[in-house]
Parts: C-alpha cells; structure tokens; sequence
C-alpha cells in the first residue's frame, strides 16, 4: 500500500530480548524515491524501538505540513495515536506509570507538524515494505556499533 498523494511511512523496531539489544527501520516512500533509514541500540525495549522508527523517519523529514500515512506492525504504537491514547497520557502527565514518556513527547511535538494517519499492518506477513523494516531493524539490532538509548537506560539501573 502507497498513500498516492503524500509521504507513505513504513516503520518496524525489533529487540533482542525485552530488555535487550534493539533496532528500527524505517522505509520512506515519496514520487517512487524509496530511503531506507535504520540505526541499533545496545539496551531498550521492543516497544521504544517501533515508536523510536516513527520518530527517526518524521525527524528526516526537511519540510513541514505534509500528508503522511504511517504503516506500522506495531499496535502499541498505532492504538496510541489513533484511539486518543496519547491526548489523555498528556493531559494527565504520563499518570499511572505509563511508558516511554520520553519518546511520546518527541513524537507529539514531530506531529504537529504534519498531517499523519497510521495504519495497522500485520507483521512477518506478505508486505514487502513491512518485511523491509523488519530486516533493517533487526540488522541494525544485531550490528557491532550500537548506540546508547540514554533515557531508557537511566530508568533501567
């Protein structure tokens, strides 16, 4: 599936134990230009990684105000946004222990510069785009240079 007027967005996290070693991968699709973005981590969570994906790709981005529709395999991610998860984490501060504060809050600020809908798309299945991300995520979970997810690793100590 390709969003035919805008940006299409496929994104996936992967980690190798929960907690453990973790990548994204992000394929960003405009006027048939294909770019792959991907990068690992050393210690973090499957869930940090998919919201991480969305992020990285809205972060590459050099304008603002465009159409995006975000593919995800990740219903943690998808349900947030699109059920009104994230308004009420916000508006009560993260209440009740909810995670991920950090990422959520990068996420939101990204979003309002654009107009982004998410769509739910099964993983490990027949979407090349989808299978595409697993594979860079994975890839980049299981590389030698890997990066410090900071905010996490305070909390985990």
């Amino acid at each position: 599936m390709l969003h035919e007027n805008g940006l299409t967005i496929y994104t996936d996290g992967s980690s190798r134990g929960n907690p453990g070693r973790g990548g994204y991968g992000a394929v960003l699709i405009w006027k048939g230009k294909h770019k792959e973005i991907s990068a690992g981590f050393r210690r973090t969570t499957n869930n940090r990684m998919e919201l991480l994906s969305v992020i990285a790709a809205l972060e590459s981005l050099k304008k603002d105000g465009l159409d995006i529709m975000v593919f995800s395999d990740s219903q943690y991610v998808v349900k947030a946004v699109s059920e009104g998860w994230l308004k009420n984490w916000i508006r009560t501060d993260f209440k009740g222990g909810k995670k991920n504060r950090d990422l959520w809050m990068r996420f939101h600020h990204l979003q309002l510069k654009h107009k982004i809908r998410f769509v739910w798309v099964k993983g490990h299945h027949t979407n090349p785009y989808n299978n595409r991300c697993d594979e860079l995520a994975t890839a980049a979970a299981d590389g030698k240079e890997l990066m410090v997810d900071e905010e996490y690793e305070k909390i985990d100590q």
